[in-house]
C-alpha cells in the first residue's frame, strides 16, 4: 500500500497515450470511436467496460475517479460537474420518491436548499437535525430513510461532529451514512476510518485548490451492503430494465460499485452534469499538492483564530482549536492534523460592522468560494446561506453577524495586520455613527 502524498501524484491507472506524456492528457472528446459494432452495443449494456460518450465519463475523468477512490480507500468515484451535483446524485441514487433523508444541521446553505426546497418537488423529503444530539439522528429515523447526511467539518463554523457515534446509528438504521468530506479532504481526514459508506466532495475547493474549476466527486468506500436487505434498494436489487434487465447489485456488487455503476448510467447520464474534461485535469493537477497546501492553510487558520480570539473587538470565533469550543475534543480525535482553512468569527460590535470590515480587506478577496490558494471572507447569512431562516441559521450555529474566513498560502502576519486594521476601521467607524 502507498503512501497518500504518492497516491496523491501517482495514484490511478497509468494513462497509455501515443506521445507518452509524463501528465494525464486532457481528452478534449465529445464521443468515441468504437471499434466494432459489438463493442459499441457491449458497452452500452455495461457489459464491456469502455467510454461511450463524455456525458457519462472521459479518460481525464477516469483518472481523478481513481485517484479520489485510492485516496480516500473507496471501491470507485464518479465525476461530476459541481460538488451541488455530486450531492444530489448520490442522494437521488439511494432514495427513489418517498424516501427520505437525516441530514445534520450544519450543512453549507445550498444543500439545505436542495434538501428542503428541490428533492421534495421530486418526493424525497428530509429531515434536519441537531448534529451534536445523538438521539435527535435517531428520532428522525423513518421507515423510507435512505440515507444520514453530515458534513466531517461544518461551513462556516467548523463544527466537527461525532463521526462514529452517526456511523453507529446509521447501521442500527441500515441505512448508508453520505459524508460531505469537501473541508477536510482525505489529507486531514478519511471517512471509511470512521464508518461512512459514500463521501462526496466540492472538487472546486481544497482538491483543486486554485479556484479555477468546477468540480464534484462521489467515492463509493464498499461498505454498504445493499443486498443485505432487497426490498429497500430496488434500484440495485431488481432487473434495470435500461440494460436488458440486468440487476446491478447480481452484476456488480460491492467490489465494481453497483450504487455507482446507477449513478452513472441514470442519474449522471440523463440529468447530464458532466465533468469537463479540462476541468477534471485541473482538479488532478491540485491534488498532488494537497496535503502540503491543506497543512499549511491549517496551521495558519489556527494562529489566526487565537489571534481573534484574544481581540477586543472580537466577540466570538467559530474554530475547535480555540478555549470552550465545544468541537475541540473531536477534532483533537478526528482530525488530529487539522481542521482545515476555513472558520468564522463574529465582530464584537454586531452585524452592523460586517459590510465595513469585509470592505475594508485586502488580503482577503471577497468570492463565495473555499479552499483556494488565496484568502478569502464571504457574509454567509446574506449570500451563501442567505436562503436560510433566522430558526435554521440558529440551528446550524452561526448568526447574521458572522463573518466567514477560508485561509489561503499568503504570510499569516500579513493576514492578521489585514484583519485587525478592518477591525479598527469598522470599529472606528461605528463608533463615528454613535457620536454623530
Amino acid at each position: 500500500m502507498t503512501g497518500a502524498a504518492t497516491s496523491q501524484v501517482r495514484g490511478g491507472a497509468p494513462v497509455h497515450a501515443p506521445h507518452n506524456p509524463a501528465v494525464v492528457p486532457i481528452y478534449q472528446t465529445a464521443a468515441y470511436a468504437f471499434e466494432s459494432w459489438e463493442a459499441a452495443r457491449d458497452i452500452f449494456a455495461l457489459r464491456k467496460a469502455g467510454n461511450l460518450y463524455s456525458r457519462t465519463g472521459n479518460p481525464t475523468q477516469t483518472l481523478l475517479e481513481q485517484r479520489i477512490a485510492e485516496l480516500d480507500g473507496g471501491v470507485a468515484a464518479l465525476g461530476t460537474a459541481s460538488g451541488q451535483s455530486a450531492v444530489a446524485i448520490a442522494l437521488l441514487a439511494l432514495a427513489a420518491p418517498g424516501g427520505h433523508i437525516v441530514a445534520g444541521s450544519g450543512l453549507y446553505g445550498g444543500t439545505v436548499d436542495l434538501l428542503t426546497d428541490t428533492l421534495p418537488d421530486l418526493g424525497i423529503t428530509a429531515t434536519l437535525v441537531d448534529q451534536d444530539d445523538p438521539q435527535a439522528w435517531r428520532a428522525a429515523i423513518e421507515p423510507g430513510t435512505r440515507a444520514l447526511l453530515v458534513e466531517s467539518i461544518g461551513n462556516p463554523t467548523s463544527a466537527v461532529p461525532d463521526l462514529d457515534a452517526i456511523a453507529r446509528i446509521a447501521k442500527e438504521a441500515g441505512v448508508p451514512l453520505v459524508v460531505d468530506n469537501t473541508v477536510a479532504t482525505p489529507a486531514l481526514l478519511r471517512p471509511i476510518e470512521h464508518g461512512a459508506d459514500i463521501v462526496v466532495y466540492s472538487a472546486t475547493k481544497a482538491l483543486g485548490g486554485h479556484g479555477t474549476s468546477l468540480g464534484g466527486l462521489i467515492v463509493d468506500l464498499g461498505t454498504f451492503d445493499f443486498g443485505a436487505q432487497p426490498e429497500r434498494w430496488p434500484q440495485l436489487t431488481e432487473p434495470y430494465a435500461r440494460v436488458g434487465d440486468v440487476v446491478l447489485w447480481e452484476r456488480f456488487g460491492r467490489e465494481r460499485s453497483a450504487f455507482l455503476v446507477l449513478a452513472k448510467t441514470r442519474w449522471s447520464h440523463d440529468l447530464g452534469p458532466a465533468l469537463s474534461p479540462y476541468n477534471a485535469q485541473q482538479i488532478l493537477l491540485g491534488i498532488e499538492t494537497l496535503d502540503l497546501r491543506v497543512q499549511r492553510q491549517s496551521t495558519t487558520a489556527r494562529e489566526i483564530a487565537a489571534h481573534l480570539h484574544a481581540h477586543p473587538l472580537v466577540a466570538e470565533v467559530h474554530h475547535p482549536s480555540v478555549p470552550g469550543n465545544p468541537y475541540a475534543d473531536a477534532a483533537d480525535r478526528l482530525l488530529p492534523h487539522g481542521t482545515g482553512g476555513v472558520f468564522s468569527f463574529e465582530p464584537a460590535d454586531g452585524a452592523d460592522a460586517v459590510p465595513g470590515i469585509v470592505d475594508a480587506l485586502t488580503h482577503f478577496t471577497l468570492a463565495a468560494n473555499i479552499g483556494d490558494a488565496r484568502s478569502l471572507v464571504i457574509h454567509p447569512s446574506t449570500t451563501t446561506h442567505s436562503h436560510l431562516t433566522d430558526a435554521q441559521l440558529e440551528l446550524a450555529g452561526f448568526t447574521r453577524a458572522t463573518i466567514r474566513l477560508s485561509i489561503g498560502l499568503e504570510t499569516p502576519a500579513d493576514l492578521i495586520a489585514d484583519l485587525d486594521r478592518a477591525l479598527a476601521l469598522a470599529h472606528e467607524s461605528a463608533l463615528s455613527t454613535i457620536d454623530a
